[in-house]
């Protein structure tokens, strides 16, 4: 079965990093989109970066320049680079499965002084 398991996550100041990565198994990595979303408490999930098998990425504009996402074919592995991370970036990331409703279990991030 599908699994995607996130980690990758937790507390850094504001214009830190992180890199956040998802395993990926169950399925045909290589030929699947793959996208990186986020949930902010008492807000709806919202996309942050995608990224089809050919390399073709889509970033929110709100991430556009700070954050990228990248893929390893011959781990099964997804990442998500974040630089000058800011304390509105806090939020639970989700790893997703080309659109569909395969998500990862999230990993917080949280931007903080």
């Amino acid at each position: 079965q599908v699994q995607l398991v996130e980690s990758g996550g937790g507390l850094v100041q504001p214009g830190g990093s992180l890199t956040l990565s998802c395993a990926a198994s169950g399925f045909t990595f290589r030929l699947s989109a793959m996208g990186w979303y986020r949930q902010a408490p008492g807000k709806q999930r919202e996309l942050v970066a995608t990224m089809t098998p050919g390399g073709t990425t889509n970033y929110a504009d709100f991430v556009k320049g700070r954050f990228t996402i990248s893929r390893d074919n011959a781990k099964n592995t997804v990442y998500l680079q974040m630089n000058s991370l800011k304390p509105e970036d806090t939020a639970v990331y989700y790893c997703n499965k080309g659109g569909t409703a395969y998500w990862g279990q999230g990993t917080q991030v949280t931007v903080s002084s």
